[in-house]
Parts: C-alpha cells; structure tokens; sequence
C-alpha cells in the first residue's frame, strides 16, 4: 500500500501532477471524482479535467462515502486518484448541497481516516491547501478552513508521500 497526498492552491497543478504520477505508475488506473455540478462554469472546469484523462482509466463519480467507495476499488498492483478531498468536504458540510439525508461530516471523515491504511495499491489524494490565506468571513467559511486544515493534517500523517505543488512545481514535504 502506498499512500500519496498532493496539497497545493487552487489551480497550483496537483492534479495534473497526480494525473502524471499515475500514467508514469504503469498500473491500471481509477479515477474518483468527487465533485458535483452546479453550475455551467464548474462543469467547464470538470469538463476540462475529464479530457485530460486517458480513455482506458475507469472514472468513478463519488462524492459522498469514500472510504466505503475507495475500500471497494483500491486494488493491489493498481492505480487510484480522488480529486478531489476538498470537493468531498465541501459538499460534505454545505448545507446547500445535494447530500444524502442524515449525512454526517465526522463519520465521513473517520470511515475515511479508517480505511486509508487498509488499503492495496497505490492511492494518490488531492486536496487544496487553505491555510494559507486569512480567515475567513462567515461562519461557514471558517469551519470549511478549520475542517480542511485537520483533515489535511490527518491526512499527511498517514500517508507514505506528500507533495506540496506552487506553479505547476512539486515541493516534496514527506517521503
């Protein structure tokens, strides 16, 4: 099992990175993406990334349930990627999201946190570094800073790898 964690800025190139890392792996490769749609400008974005991936990756759209969803495909001798942690989390917290009834933030986290050293295979984790600007206004903003900032930290530790990307750059931090 290996575990690789890309935490960079917003357009800071983590997941072109994560993509490179895992076309360079040779192994069979399953993309979860985590984000929903909501608007025409975010589906260009999404759309954007999906055309950046290779036709023979499987795509797996999950944004709710991912240590129970990464459980079931993280497989030895294969490749995983979730792009990204900070979509889940969003969508997770907002309360103006399309999330399932009775949906709860730590619970998500901790059966995140659970299976990540389970885990056969390699998986490559993208998330967003927040921690790097002002606080926020708003109480909700500042809880999506707070959370991103201990999952991210909780993340860091168990992984085996990670990776600080600036400018399309990767700054090893870990491993």
């Amino acid at each position: 099992m290996s575990i690789h964690f890309i935490i960079g800025g917003a357009r800071s190139g983590k997941s072109a990175f994560a993509e490179k890392l895992a076309q360079t792996s040779g192994l069979p490769v399953t993309y979860i993406a985590t984000a929903q749609v909501y608007d025409e400008e975010f589906g260009k974005r999404v759309a954007h990334h999906q055309t950046r991936r290779p036709a023979n990756w499987q795509t797996i759209e999950q944004s709710f349930q991912l240590g129970q969803t990464l459980q079931t495909h993280a497989k030895k001798g294969e490749c995983i990627i979730v792009d990204c942690l900070t979509l889940w989390l969003a969508q997770c917290i907002c309360p103006d999201c399309e999330r399932p009834e009775n949906l709860s933030w730590p619970l998500e986290r901790q059966a995140l946190l659970d299976a990540l050293p389970t885990l056969q295979g390699t998986v490559l984790l993208v998330s967003n570094e927040v921690g790097m600007g002002i606080v926020p206004l708003g109480e909700i903003n500042r809880q999506f800073q707070d959370e991103q900032g201990r999952l991210n930290q909780a993340i860091a530790q168990l992984a085996n790898n990670v990776s600080f990307i600036a400018a399309g750059l990767a700054l090893p931090l870990k491993g």
